[in-house]
């Protein structure tokens, strides 16, 4: 998969070539059939393992908030951390659900709309507790997602911004775009946004 999710960064998923794929994993074209039966079931693993492991992430990150605001604030952090220090599956993820076939995206749309769910939820959660005053909570959920989901497409890893800089810089975008009520600073240093490392 390795192999795979190299080549399609390098060239795109249609510019890719599986005998190209074959040669960077060190196998036949037959032997790499043997794992994968088509390109298209390569794309598919990439991109059902992406969905997997952010959902996962996200999920972990929640599990340590104790109020929507403080969920919110670790699930932003969470999702940037992941498209950030993992650049290229980040960027594959957002860039190549277009070269998906019609009966391989349902799977694929079911995690992303789980983890646009995540956002919504703690949005919601944040404007009943009073913690956030937002007039239109879905698009202020949807342009945080789109923070994130965004970031590899000009992220770079020797910039000048580490993921964890950028994490806590856009945690604190997020929290103004939900009009946060209190102090966001305050907030993110309690929770020691953008100090945690990445873990793979």
């Amino acid at each position: 998969m390795a192999a795979a999710l190299d080549a399609f960064v390098e060239f795109g998923y249609h510019g890719a070539n599986t005998r190209d794929i074959a040669r960077r994993c060190g196998l036949s074209v037959p032997g790499l059939y043997y794992h994968y039966a088509t390109k298209q079931d390569m794309l598919v693993a990439i991109l059902d393992y992406v969905m997997t492991d952010i959902l996962a992430r996200s999920r972990a990150a929640i599990a340590d908030g104790r109020s929507p605001a403080e969920r919110f604030a670790l699930l932003v952090e969470c999702q940037t951390l992941f498209h950030a220090a993992r650049r290229d599956l980040g960027f594959i993820g957002s860039s190549e659900l277009r070269s998906l076939e019609e009966a391989n995206v349902g799977s694929n749309r079911r995690l992303r709309r789980e983890s646009k769910q995540l956002f919504d939820n703690e949005v919601t959660a944040g404007i009943a507790s009073g913690e956030f005053r937002c007039d239109d909570p879905k698009a202020a959920s949807r342009a945080v997602v789109g923070l994130c989901t965004g970031l590899p497409l000009w992220f770079r890893t020797d910039g000048p911004q580490s993921p964890r800089e950028v994490a806590a810089q856009y945690a604190g975008f997020a929290l103004q775009l939900v009009g946060y009520t209190g102090s966001s600073s305050k907030l993110l240093r309690a929770l020691k946004i953008g100090e945690a490392p990445f873990e793979r």
